[in-house]
Formats: structure tokens, C-alpha cells, sequence
């Protein structure tokens, strides 16, 4: 999952400053992870040791206040009982990356994205968006075509992505929502070349930059394996510890087949 988080961390710098071609330098001083990587060490926390998602998301939430959560999250994350709100927003495709990297079918797979977007986007496009993200990273584990998962993410969740990232970049704005973040992630993934070359196309179409990189760079770990070493280290030195404990524990415990 550190894919997923590498993208946060490049793009948050630039969510509210797109910066729409794809010469940049990846890291800034600014540059540090947002809700979008709290959010996924959540999932992570709750695959390796079990637990209740909403209880989770709430815990971390709270222990990193201030790391960009959205209106409506933060008003449930200051609740005592929460309750999923009917939320479509892309917070429950941002946070999936670990479950797409931890089963061994497709069915778990999708099962579980369905369980964690629950605990808050329990809408069907919430739901959608985190399924979808879970399955490409799973078809990409399992060597899965570009070809091959455009096709299923396309059939089976009816997202459009006959754009290139050229078309979307002239006409994209500022959008949190599962509809208007996932597909254009995924199609970056698709039109990349590497997982740097990922990330830079996901941040130069402008947009929720964060957010898009974080879904993007997920499926792009998965895909091609291997990411720079330098990158991997400028990501881990903005994390504090006990994210790094979780991190090293998931890559021990959970994507070991």
C-alpha cells in the first residue's frame, strides 16, 4: 500500500495548486501525507488485527486531526455513535488500497471494500468506488493486462474511461466525489509508462490531486512492482513511527502470496 501513500504525499501539495503538466519535483517541504493516508493505515489496522472500521476510522482520525478531512467526515468523526452519512464522496476509494493487496480472490476482495466504504459512504457510488479501486489493484497482483483491467472495471462497474489524460486534463476541476475521481485515477494508471511516470500523470490532470495519486499509486504498486528506491524513502521519512510499524507489519503479514 505504500503506492497509494507515496501519491498522497506527492499530491498534497498540489490539491489546492494543480499544477497541470506532469514537470514538477515529486517532493517539496510541504509535501506530507493528508486523511487520505491516515485513513488508509486505518484499513491496514483493521486487516491485520480485526476490528470495526468505523471504530478504527474514528480512532486515527482523531489521533491526526488536521490532515484535510472533509466537512461532512470530520462532523462524524466527532460523534460518539457514528453512522454511515450516504456519502459518495472519494474518501472510500482513497483508503481501500490494502484490502486490494490482502486477499486471494476477487469475491473477499470485493466483499471487503464493500464492508469498509459502509461504515461511512454507504451510498452506491461510495460503495462502487471503493470496489472498483480494490479490484484493479487485485487484478494487477494477479498480472491482470492493462487491457484486461480496464475491461473489468468498465463492465463491471460501468465507469467511462475512453478519455485519455490529455482530454481530462483541459477539463477537470476540483471534484471529491467517487464519480469524479476514480475513473480519472484508474485511466492515469492505465496511460502510465511506470509508477513514477503514474504519479506525475496523476497529479498533472489537476482536480483533487491527493486524492486521485493516492488511488492511482495504489494500483500502480501493484502493477509494476517495483518503485524507486528514493521515492520510497522520501515518502517513509514523513511518516511518523507508528505508521511505519503498521506499513512494515502489512508487507510482512499481508501481500506474502
Amino acid at each position: 500500500m505504500i503506492g497509494a501513500v507515496i501519491g498522497d504525499v506527492v499530491g498534497s501539495v498540489y490539491e489546492f495548486n494543480n499544477h497541470r503538466d506532469k514537470h514538477f519535483e515529486l517532493f517539496q517541504a510541504g509535501s506530507d501525507f493528508t486523511d487520505d493516508s491516515v485513513l488508509t493505515f486505518a484499513t491496514a489496522k483493521v486487516l491485520l488485527d480485526g476490528g470495526n472500521y468505523s471504530e478504527i476510522y474514528q480512532k486515527f482520525a482523531r489521533a491526526y486531526p488536521n490532515r484535510g478531512y472533509g466537512s461532512r467526515f470530520s462532523s462524524w468523526i466527532a460523534r460518539d455513535n457514528p453512522k454511515p452519512y450516504e456519502s459518495f464522496g472519494n474518501g472510500s476509494a482513497m483508503r481501500v488500497s490494502p484490502i486490494g493487496f490482502a486477499f486471494a480472490d476477487s469475491e473477499s476482495t470485493l466483499a471487503e471494500a464493500k464492508r469498509s466504504a459502509e461504515s461511512t459512504h454507504n451510498h452506491p457510488e461510495g460503495i462502487k468506488g471503493a470496489q472498483a479501486v480494490a479490484l484493479a489493484i487485485w487484478l494487477a497482483r494477479q498480472g491482470e493486462s492493462k487491457a484486461g483491467i480496464r475491461q473489468a472495471v468498465v463492465e463491471q462497474f460501468g465507469y467511462d474511461l475512453s478519455r485519455d489524460c490529455n482530454s481530462i486534463r483541459k477539463i477537470n476541476l476540483f471534484d471529491e466525489t467517487c464519480q469524479g475521481s476514480v475513473p480519472e485515477a484508474i485511466t492515469c494508471f492505465l496511460e502510465s509508462t511506470d509508477f513514477e511516470d503514474c504519479i506525475r500523470l496523476s497529479v498533472s490532470i489537476g482536480g483533487d490531486s491527493d486524492t486521485i495519486a493516492c488511488i492511482a499509486g495504489g494500483i500502480a504498486q501493484a502493477h509494476y512492482g517495483e518503485i524507486p528506491r528514493w521515492i520510497e524513502m522520501e515518502t517513509r521519512a514523513r511518516l511518523p513511527k507508528e505508521l511505519l510499524e503498521i506499513l512494515e507489519r502489512f508487507e510482512e503479514e499481508k501481500m506474502n502470496f
